[in-house]
């Protein structure tokens, strides 16, 4: 498949990832699904509230014993999330000061992933929504010396508006080269954090491409353009978000959309039909 990776810091990252959020008891074998499919980034959490980080790992590591892939194919990211965002089931002392809870949190992760490194370590979101508290650097700077340490490859964040990235990219000693974000056509596909992306150098992931954005996926501008090239609206989506140079996020849970997701690297959209999907909704 052509362009379907792309290297930061000499990180092999797909460009199209496995999200396994709100899975539950199905985590594992829809993980394993997916590598049986083809896909070759997963994206999971230690926020046990929304994610089962320990049956990723157990696919992924079922996935490794059978000769399917090895660890060096697989390109791993996990995040921490601050106590704000789980539930009870923690995996840190809530006690413990915050960037002895990220230790904590990447531990626990390395063991549930059965890995020494991860590819991708992202801070799950800032503790508010406007600006950056104490707290939220105290776990950046717990981050950069996990990072420095060699045990993340890469540094990201999550759910953060570009203010937000661009005070974290002014400030930080190791910056973040990854950003995910929720992405709405009625934000123009997040265009102002995208946009910060790019002054910074930072790879944009987004994640609800598809469900976050059903009014247009069923207007007539998507139609059309899926129309004239054989393919389904989510494909489109899809292929537009890799033309726009975002990695997509996905976690259908159908195998047949598995295959039609992967299925993206197999055509490219006219500049036209990009400038036309980026005005959709905005």
């Amino acid at each position: 498949m052509p362009n379907d990776t792309l290297t930061i810091d000499g990180v092999s990252v797909p460009r199209l990832l496995y999200g396994t959020a709100w899975k539950e008891d199905e985590t594992e074998r829809l993980t394993g699904l997916a590598l049986r499919h083809g896909f070759r980034g997963i994206d999971t959490a230690n926020q046990r509230k929304h994610y089962h980080e320990a049956a990723v790992g157990r696919a992924v590591a079922a996935a490794v014993a059978a000769g399917l892939v090895a660890r060096a194919d697989l390109f791993l990211q996990t995040k921490f999330t601050f106590r704000g965002g789980q539930d009870h089931r923690l995996p840190y002392d809530p006690a413990a000061p915050v960037a002895a809870q990220v230790e904590q949190s990447l531990a626990s992760s390395l063991g549930h992933l059965g890995t020494d490194v991860i590819d991708s370590f992202v801070l799950h979101g800032p503790t508010r929504r406007d600006g950056l508290a104490a707290a939220d650097w105290e776990a950046w700077r717990a981050m950069e010396q996990i990072h420095e340490g060699g045990r993340a490859r890469l540094l990201g964040v999550s759910n953060v508006t570009a203010g937000q990235l661009r005070a974290v990219c002014d400030g930080a000693r190791v910056r973040p080269r990854l950003v995910q974000n929720r992405c709405y056509t009625s934000a123009g596909w997040d265009r102002e954090v995208r946009a910060v992306c790019t002054a910074y150098g930072v790879t944009y992931q987004g994640f609800s491409l598809l469900t976050a954005n059903r009014a247009a996926l069923a207007g007539p501008d998507l139609a059309r353009i899926a129309r004239r090239h054989g393919r389904s609206p989510a494909q489109v989506v899809f292929r537009f978000a890799l033309e726009a140079g975002m990695v997509a996020l996905t976690g259908t849970t159908d195998p047949n959309h598995m295959r039609d997701d992967l299925a993206v690297f197999d055509f490219r959209l006219d500049p036209d039909e990009v400038a036309a999907i980026e005005r959709v909704g905005g």
